[in-house]
Formats: C-alpha cells, sequence, structure tokens
C-alpha cells in the first residue's frame, strides 16, 4: 500500500516545488512589465459580485453579505474579473490588464484549480486580431523570462518562438474529425441531428439526448484539441455563434463570432473574444443559458443589471483570459497546476 502524498507545507515537498514557484515570479514579474511596455494600466477588481456570471455550467463559490443592520444578501466569488473590467472600459479607460485570483467550483483535476490566477487584458478600439498579436508577443516574453523557447506537457513540445497556426474551428472539424460543421450551425439555431449522425459516423460516442453543444464539445474533447499546439502553438477561431458567450458576430459570416482560443501542448490557454457591445442581445444570451442552467443544474445566478447598462455605453473592444498558472506550468515544465501554486488548497 502506498503512502499519502505529504501536506504541500512540508519542508521536502516545498523544496521539489520551490524552483516552479520561483519561475512563476520570474514569469509574473516579465508580463507586468511586457503590459507595461505598451501602456497598459494594471487594475484590480473586487471578488465579491452580485453575480459570477452567466455561462451554463460554471459554477460559483456563494456566500453572504451582512449590512450594518443584519440584512444578509447573497454575493457570489467571482469566475472572472470580466464584468468589472468592462465597466472601466465604459468609464474610458483604453487598454488594462488584471492578475485576478478567480474561484470556480466542481473543477479539480491536472489542469484545473477551484481557486486560480486569470490573466485578463482588454483593448479598447481594437480588433481581435491585437490579441493574437499580444499572444504570441507573450509567449515569446515569457519564454525568455524562464529561459526555455520550448514548453513541454503530457509528452508534447511546442516552440514557442514559431508563430502560431491560425485555425478555424470549421477547418479543424474537417482535418481531425472529418465533420462539415457549418452545415450545422446556423444564425437562428443549428442542427442537432445533423451533428449528432456526423459525430457518430467520425466514431465519437454520442447519447440520444445530447444537445448540439453535448456532440460540438464531444468533438472538440475527442478529436480536436489532443492536436492543437503541437510542435508551435495553434490560435483555433471562428466559433460558431453558439458557442461564443460574449463574443459578438463575425461581420463576413455571422454564423460564427469573433472568437478564439490559445493552444500549446495540446492545453487551452486562453479564450479571446471580439467582445459584443449590444446589451439586449446579451441579455438574451443571460437568461437562455440561465434557464438552460437551471434545466440542468436546478439553479441559477442573478443578472448583474449593471453591468449590462455599461454595456450599453461601452466602445468596440477586444480581450481575453488566460490561465496563468497554466502557462506557467507549461513553461516550468511542471506536471500538474498544483506544482505552480504557493499554497494549493487541501484536498
Amino acid at each position: 500500500m502506498s503512502l499519502p502524498a505529504s501536506p504541500w507545507w512540508t519542508p521536502e515537498r516545498h523544496a521539489d516545488r520551490r524552483p516552479f514557484l520561483l519561475a512563476r515570479q520570474r514569469v509574473q514579474a516579465a508580463l507586468r512589465a511586457f503590459f507595461g511596455g505598451r501602456d497598459f494600466v494594471e487594475v484590480e477588481t473586487p471578488i465579491l459580485q452580485l453575480s459570477p456570471g452567466n455561462e451554463t455550467h460554471l459554477k460559483a463559490f456563494v456566500t453572504e453579505l451582512e449590512r450594518p443592520d443584519g440584512r444578509r444578501t447573497p454575493r457570489y466569488l467571482h469566475t472572472s474579473p470580466e464584468f468589472t473590467a468592462k465597466k472601466l472600459l465604459a468609464a474610458g479607460e483604453e487598454r488594462l490588464f488584471i492578475f485576478a485570483r478567480v474561484f470556480r467550483n466542481g473543477e479539480r483535476t491536472a489542469l484545473h484549480h477551484p481557486e486560480f490566477t486569470m490573466l485578463e487584458w482588454y483593448r479598447a478600439e481594437e480588433t481581435y486580431e491585437a490579441l493574437m498579436r499580444d499572444c504570441a508577443d507573450l509567449l515569446a516574453a515569457t519564454a525568455e523570462a524562464v529561459g526555455a523557447r520550448e514548453f513541454h506537457f503530457g509528452g508534447h513540445v511546442c516552440d514557442v518562438g514559431l508563430v502560431p497556426e491560425r485555425l478555424t474551428v470549421a477547418e479543424a472539424f474537417d482535418r481531425f474529425a472529418g465533420i462539415d460543421l457549418m452545415a450545422t450551425a446556423g444564425i437562428a439555431g443549428n442542427d442537432r441531428d445533423g451533428l449528432w449522425r456526423a459525430a457518430r459516423a467520425a466514431g465519437i460516442r454520442v447519447a440520444e439526448d445530447d444537445s448540439w453543444a453535448d456532440v460540438f464539445t464531444r468533438v472538440m474533447v475527442e478529436k480536436i484539441e489532443p492536436f492543437l499546439g503541437i510542435g508551435r502553438p495553434t490560435i483555433l477561431c471562428e466559433y460558431p455563434i453558439s458557442e461564443a458567450a460574449l463574443a459578438r458576430p463575425k461581420l463576413s459570416d455571422p454564423r460564427v463570432a469573433e472568437r478564439f482560443e490559445l493552444y500549446v501542448c495540446a492545453v487551452e490557454l486562453a479564450n479571446a473574444f471580439g467582445e459584443l457591445t449590444d446589451a439586449q442581445e446579451q441579455r438574451r444570451r443571460f437568461v437562455q443559458w440561465m434557464d438552460e442552467k437551471e434545466r440542468i443544474y436546478g439553479e441559477r445566478y442573478p443578472i448583474d443589471e449593471d453591468f449590462l447598462a455599461a454595456l450599453a455605453i461601452m466602445p468596440e473592444a477586444s480581450g481575453i483570459a488566460l490561465g496563468f498558472d497554466r502557462l506557467v506550468m507549461l513553461a516550468a515544465g511542471a506536471r500538474r497546476i498544483e506544482d505552480v501554486l504557493w499554497a494549493p488548497v487541501a484536498p
């Protein structure tokens, strides 16, 4: 019988992890300099929020705010600093970045942790193409900070000094799964049965009650993500509009959204949007997702009316969320996300 691992705070275990933690410190300092040199303002956003976000499958930590008169109102630990960041864009900030401690319940794997650091940055009056260039430059700055141009994880190697490959989601479905995704994706709705049959023909196990989104995710996880960011980084772009929570439609093809994800060593590092600024459409999406959340999980989160009001006056912008702990993990050669956290929560 093997003995359980010693706690993270034992001197022996900490000694093994300390090189990763020092690499984390170097990367964070390098990225602060990276953004400072590009006229970004670093901001700190509040953790306690009226709404933690309104995506269907996000699970938040809930607490209570006690007022001086004894009244109690529910509050949530934020899952992202996005709502506050966009309010700052509405207030007039043009370039901002945040190292935010965020919280997502029910997540614990080699790549997931319930408490982690999100690096988010936003550009007012700039397209998400600018964020693609940021990602390439940021990877190079990270590599320089740790003195290693190649990142390693899960037996994969990625040379982050190479220009990222740009691949649309439709191209990825065709290349890796042999599926014509856009034949099943539309503006008003998606062809669930068509995608279901195509996935099954591609050898993917699908359930009779799977939705279009469920099948889409199964194909992504089984057939596509394992092959992204191998050898060189991958920018996976132009997601179907139904899979782009806070992104605006692409003008040249409104069936897809201005959304991309950055992959290195088959690991998703970042999720970026050309930001949606239509408050009415955003409300419609929030209500739809909360109806679905209530159907699946029996709960729903409040809608932040203050956020929707700010969205109505927010300028055109692009924004991105990057998993900072994952970035350090890949750059430093760690095996799991907890290796790069100074004080991981108890199991």
